[in-house]
């Protein structure tokens, strides 16, 4: 295929039939990947973990199958060539890392050992932790982890955007998530938007805008990275806990705390599925939530898995499917929030929420919890899914073509 699509113009200069053509292409090797992977997800997945003894993250993982494995993943030459591209004009090579990860966390027994190797603390965590032990505080390119007594306040800082999520802010974000579990001092953990420099709100605190959808145009969102690891790394370290290997005992131990999200103006896509797996939510009077995913045309994580259990599946659709405003002075709105106050009492209402949640046994119960409602199988056969089709969906002509209409809107109101 790659001797055939290297005849080919670079996508953005093919015709119709170049584009025909490369389509076809694409879609052979996938059948041909979808049928190996079929047959022999397991064996691949035992021969890269040395028969699952090792615990490899998501990229070092696709890394490494794309050197023992040559044409099941894109390897790091293709992957360098797809960045340096916008969204719009790269061939999908990540379609095919969505096929690989999905077939494996397919696998009951291969599933599993990966979401639970997502579950370890990232390569660096440890040594911050140190640094953040001596200072109570750590300042991260796009997070600020901040401790005061018994709760650690984790700060969104991508106050250009609105503090939109990208690659940069996924990765701190699971260094401070990580940061807060380690940490034994920590008994809560509190998340919120810092303030933020757009014309419309400059200085006022934001929780979150979602996916920076310049940053997909642009080509800079990576599906490994940020669309799946986001969700197998610190939203589910903040909804399962982390795993820890006993260095006395050989075995794994999951650290667990409870979190508390503060909504300040708005919660929207990410945003808002951050919200579905914390444990208090209190928000600004006036505030609202949003999963856009009818109008950005991606799925919006694992919303879709967990929104239902918490509204019913009416309410559900109607945020999913039509875009649906939840604002706190909505009868829906108790579903998703447990506080709503003035601006004036939100501190004081974090302070109550600290004091509620920091007794042990409240650690010990949310996990039960989790447990009870969203069982770990249940969460593996979601993620299959969802790694292939939001491979598919953002190179999909409706998203691509909405991303550039978005950034085309941005840079008329910046001129």
């Amino acid at each position: 295929m790659e001797r055939l699509l290297a005849l080919l113009p670079p996508r953005p200069d093919r015709t119709d039939g170049e584009s025909e053509r490369a389509a076809s292409l694409h879609d052979s090797c996938r059948t041909a990947r979808r049928a190996f992977l079929a047959r022999h997800s397991d064996s691949v997945y035992d021969a890269l973990t040395t028969g699952r003894t090792l615990r490899p993250r998501l990229a070092d993982l696709a890394a490494e199958a794309a050197v023992r494995f040559p044409g099941l993943v894109p390897d790091a030459a293709q992957l360098a060539e797809e960045r340096a591209r916008i969204q719009a004009h790269k061939e999908g090579r990540e379609i095919d890392q969505g096929l690989f990860f999905g077939a494996l966390l397919g696998s009951p027994a291969v599933g599993t050992h990966l979401i639970e190797s997502m579950l370890r603390p990232a390569s660096g965590s440890a040594s911050l932790l140190e640094e953040f032990r001596r200072t109570d505080r750590l300042e991260l390119p796009a997070v600020l982890l901040e401790r005061r007594g018994e709760a650690a306040h984790v700060t969104f800082r991508n106050g250009h955007c609105l503090n939109a999520e990208d690659n940069q802010l996924i990765a701190d974000m699971e260094t401070a998530v990580d940061i807060v579990l380690l940490d034994d001092r920590i008994r809560v953990g509190i998340l919120r938007g810092g303030p933020v420099t757009h014309p419309r709100y400059a200085g006022r605190r934001i929780f979150s805008a979602g996916i920076n959808l310049k940053e997909l145009r642009s080509g800079a969102i990576s599906f490994v990275d940020f669309l799946l690891g986001r969700e197998l790394g610190y939203i589910n370290k903040m909804a399962r806990g982390l795993l820890c290997d006993v260095p006395t005992e050989g075995s794994a131990t999951s650290i667990s705390k409870p979190w508390v999200g503060v909504v300040d103006a708005f919660a929207i896509g990410g945003g808002m599925q951050l919200l579905l797996v914390l444990d208090r939510v209190i928000a600004e009077d006036g505030a609202f939530l949003s999963l856009p995913a009818a109008d950005e045309g991606i799925v919006p994580g694992l919303g879709n898995l967990r929104l239902t259990r918490l509204t019913g599946a009416r309410v559900a659709r109607q945020i999913i499917l039509s875009g649906r405003r939840i604002h706190t002075g909505d009868p829906e709105a108790r579903l998703l929030i447990d506080e709503v106050h003035p601006a004036a009492a939100v501190d004081e209402a974090i302070e109550c929420a600290v004091r509620d949640l920091a007794s042990p046994a409240v650690a010990a119960n949310r996990a039960m919890l989790t447990l009870a409602e969203e069982p770990l199988d249940l969460l593996r056969a979601y993620l299959a899914e969802f790694a292939v089709i939001q491979a598919y969906r953002i190179y999909s002509p409706d998203v691509l073509a909405k991303t550039e209409r978005h950034w085309a809107r941005s840079e008329r109101a910046s001129a």
